[in-house]
């Protein structure tokens, strides 16, 4: 497959593909990683490093056209590539395009897929390795805005459009792996109660195994590895309390063991939380889009009652009405109403139960990997 990898500046991309790469080899067989802006800095070696950005708009075009040149002619008879690029440039010159139709075309990608991350994570990686002034909220539209010319740069070409995140690092190298190497496999959205439960941890355990499972068996699309509604109600809070930053554990999020906490604005994630809400909206849905099918987890809460939040009750009514397979595990005592009983396909009361119908029926591709 040959797949074209997006990401704003500040997703770090190049260690994760080069991780995806790694991981690939383990499996025997290789992908060939092209690293866009590695190969234009080649091309110039007069330009410092992080500054190419501020070049002149045309030579930026012509450095990039001359690199995509060579990834095409290199590329030309590898079974497995990616390209590491970007669709889009929010800069100094203001927003601009990262790419050029013909060469696109002349590609010939199966894929598209940009690449998302916790945006807190994204504006400390960016002016940790830029110098530029920019907000949260320029980190969060410069995200809408690669998403949606990665798209539409998809539908120009003929190629499937993925969101991917890079959250959970060492799980989803797996899966991009997966998806990449081996796209007959299924495509799963795994669904579940989120901001409601963070302060039952017997609960979270509970979703954190069956988010393992799934991304053990299936290529998955976790909503959970990009997730600001919780960095949204700790600045709430701490607005409340007066304070003005809050730290994020950058370790979280795909940061190193040991890393510094991330220092962030309080003022800064307020600005945003229209962004949060909309976004998340726009982005679940999605992902819901992009799988074969959801797998919905709800468990029992403390109290008894089903821990069946609004946004898992219109990610099942979303996925029935795009005509995707809907499978429940259903943990509480209580039955659960004909609003779920009417859409799913199957309802299972344990994970376990759920896995097996799974194998039963053959949608594991595979079962194991070198290395996991």
């Amino acid at each position: 497959m040959r797949a074209i990898v997006t990401g704003q500046v500040g997703m770090d991309k190049k260690p994760f593909l080069e991780a995806v790469q790694r991981f690939a080899g383990q499996q025997g067989e290789p992908i060939d990683v092209f690293h866009v802006g590695d190969m234009m800095y080649r091309e110039a070696p007069d330009v410092r490093p992080g500054r190419i950005l501020d070049l002149p708009l045309s030579r930026l075009n012509s450095l990039r056209r001359a690199v995509f040149k060579d990834v095409i002619a290199q590329s030309r008879d590898k079974p497995n590539v990616i390209v590491n690029t970007h669709a889009t440039f929010r800069w100094r010159h203001g927003l601009f395009s990262a790419f050029d139709f013909d060469q696109i075309r002349a590609f010939e990608p199966d894929l598209f897929i940009c690449l998302v991350d916790n945006i807190e994570v994204v504006h400390s990686r960016l002016h940790h390795e830029h110098v530029i002034d920019a907000t949260l909220k320029d980190c969060m539209v410069w995200r809408e805005e690669e998403i949606l010319a990665t798209e539409l740069m998809s539908q120009a070409a003929g190629g499937k459009f993925f969101i991917f995140s890079r959250g959970r690092q060492q799980d989803n190298v797996r899966s991009l792996f997966r998806l990449v190497c081996r796209p007959e496999m299924r495509k799963v959205y795994p669904s579940f109660p989120m901001s409601h439960v963070v302060d039952m941890p017997d609960v979270l355990r509970e979703i954190d195994a069956f988010r393992a499972s799934i991304g053990e068996h299936f290529i998955a699309f976790d909503p959970g590895d990009v997730d600001e509604k919780l960095l949204l109600e700790r600045a709430i809070a701490a607005s409340r309390e007066g304070r003005d930053f809050i730290e994020v554990s950058a370790h979280s999020f795909g940061g190193r063991k040991g890393a510094a906490p991330i220092r962030v604005s309080v003022r800064e994630v307020l600005d945003i939380a229209g962004d949060v809400d909309g976004q998340i909206y726009m982005r679940d849905f999605k992902l819901v889009d992009q799988s074969d099918m959801i797998v919905s987890y709800i468990p029992e809460l403390p109290n008894g009652s089903p821990g069946l939040s609004s946004g898992v009750e219109r990610e099942l009514h979303h996925a029935f009405e795009h005509t995707k397979e809907v499978y429940v595990v259903w943990k509480p005592k209580k039955s659960p109403s004909p609003f779920i009983t009417e859409t799913a396909t199957q309802i299972f009361p344990t994970v376990e139960d759920a896995l097996g119908y799974f194998e039963r029926k053959g949608m594991f591709a595979e079962t194991n990997l070198f290395g996991h």
